[in-house]
């Protein structure tokens, strides 16, 4: 009986284990830009594919480019704006039709933690009406499971109560420094949200690929290699047939 006990212990054991491990993530890396530092992120494919497409599609259309984090709330989330309508400069037809579609809700067991990316949604406020950015005080808030479009949060903090309840795509890999100046700047509270009082602009945005830049330091290294070689075998030379 004891034995039975140890080995089914060992197995609850190794489930929590894998199930608490972090998902892996991809080798894409985008960087946002603003005045107060850069801020990188990657993200989680085998988690929320569908999102982690749309995200990265339109970042690469230059989507984010003058966008701008229209709610910092300290200890909670950094909040990107929805590109169709939080961007300075006009868009082009492809950024605005891939900027208006909503993603399927892409739920799962990953923790809400600081430095992870989940997703926004649009509210249903009861006997209020739909809301994206309006101010309300009042009423039962539901949330449409599928109508993420290009809003998201970076945690700034632990949010239980978000789990299971927004797409987490990624996670914050550099940057967390960023993060916290902008968790001291002034801001204002409208209805739910907390604002900075400023406008954060993400002033450009680009991605790399690391296993690409791995590949390119170990050419570096192989070449400096290669030359040093080289430059031996040619001092060997001179030495043995002046």
């Amino acid at each position: 009986m004891w034995k039975l006990c140890w080995v089914c212990w060992a197995v609850a054991s190794l489930f929590f284990v894998v199930s608490s491990q972090e998902p892996e993530l991809s080798s894409a890396r985008v960087v946002f830009q603003t005045k107060y530092g850069d801020i990188e992120f990657g993200f989680y494919p085998s988690v929320a594919p569908k999102t982690v497409d749309h995200i990265f599609k339109l970042v690469r259309l230059g989507g984010y480019n003058t966008n701008h984090f229209f709610r910092v709330d300290k200890g909670f989330v950094a909040q990107v704006a929805d590109v169709a309508s939080g961007r300075s400069a006009p868009m082009n037809e492809e950024q605005r039709r891939e900027a208006e579609k909503t993603i399927v809700g892409e739920f799962s067991d990953v923790k809400h933690v600081r430095g992870i990316l989940s997703m926004g949604s649009v509210n249903f406020y009861e006997n209020v009406g739909w809301l994206k950015l309006e101010t309300v005080n009042w009423g039962i808030i539901y949330s449409d499971p599928n109508s993420a479009q290009s809003s998201f949060s970076m945690l700034l903090g632990d949010a239980p109560h978000l789990d299971g309840e927004y797409a987490i795509f990624g996670k914050v890999t550099k940057g967390d420094e960023t993060l916290r100046k902008l968790e001291q700047l002034p801001t204002r509270r409208e209805g739910i949200f907390v604002m900075p009082t400023e406008r954060i602009t993400i002033l450009s945005s680009y991605y790399y690929d690391t296993e690409m830049e791995s590949c390119e330091n170990e050419r570096s290294v192989l070449k400096r290699r290669l030359t040093a070689s080289a430059i031996e075998i040619e001092r060997q030379r001179m030495k043995c047939f002046p």
